[in-house]
């Protein structure tokens, strides 16, 4: 069985207040030299807003190469002695809605399948990103996946504002996508054009999926909803790991 690699680079993500389901989203790999992380959005692991304050989380690993329905939880906790373990960035306009938090090595499965994105995936200026390509989010909208296989889905999106320059100075740019509840803390991928033939990520990590963005003018009865969302550049996560 051939599976995308892509396809093991996210993971679904349950939050819990002890043993309190709380909601489901989505995350991602990602490895800088010999240290794992897992990616999502700031608001999976604390959102005072609603009031949204798990103390630990539960991702789904595939564990057999020959048998992707073969998988297991792997609980992880978000506090030590009250102090947050997860890592949050901030620029000069406040919070950014991006979260790492280091994984054990040693704790995880010996047989884990998995694909991590690394810093060469991180655009540079070399990498030419233009308004309007297409673009994908892989994740687990209403936590819908394949149930068998536990893999996420991609959901196609274009680029809908320009990639550099930070929209309305945030530090997220939009894409055009249709999206849901649970997909925030997915990865926003484009295919590379000038990847060495046979990589096995042939993608570039534009940024991470937050949230779905909308105007307060808007008539609900009259008009209908954006359909845009905001999407944090994933340079950030050269500070989140370093160190």
């Amino acid at each position: 069985m051939t599976i995308e690699p892509i396809l093991l680079t996210v993971t679904r993500i349950s939050t819990f207040f002890h043993q309190q389901y709380l909601t489901s989203s989505s995350g991602f790999f990602f490895a800088r030299d010999q240290r794992l992380f897992l990616i999502t959005s700031r608001h999976v692991m604390l959102d005072p807003v609603s009031n949204h304050r798990p103390n630990r989380l539960e991702i789904e690993l595939h564990t057999n190469r020959d048998n992707l329905a073969q998988s297991t939880g792997f609980s992880i906790p978000l506090y030590r002695d009250d102090t947050p373990l997860w890592r949050q960035g901030r620029d000069n306009s406040g919070a950014i809605d991006i979260a790492a938090i280091e994984l054990e090595r040693s704790a995880l499965p010996d047989t884990l399948l998995y694909y991590a994105f690394t810093p060469q995936h991180i655009p540079d200026a070399a990498d030419q990103i233009e308004i309007g390509r297409s673009l994908l989010v892989i994740g687990y909208p209403l936590g819908f996946h394949d149930n068998l296989h536990h893999l996420p889905v991609a959901r196609q999106g274009v680029l809908a504002s320009s990639h550099g320059l930070r929209f309305q100075g945030q530090g997220y740019f939009l894409t055009d996508a249709r999206t849901h509840r649970g997909i925030s803390g997915s990865p926003v991928v484009m295919k590379r054009s000038n990847s060495a033939p046979g990589a096995p990520l042939p993608w570039l990590l534009l940024g991470v999926h937050s949230a779905r963005l909308d105007v307060g003018t808007r008539d609900l009865a009259l008009d209908e909803a954006l359909g845009l969302n905001c999407t944090w550049y994933s340079d950030i996560l050269m500070t989140l790991t370093e160190g």
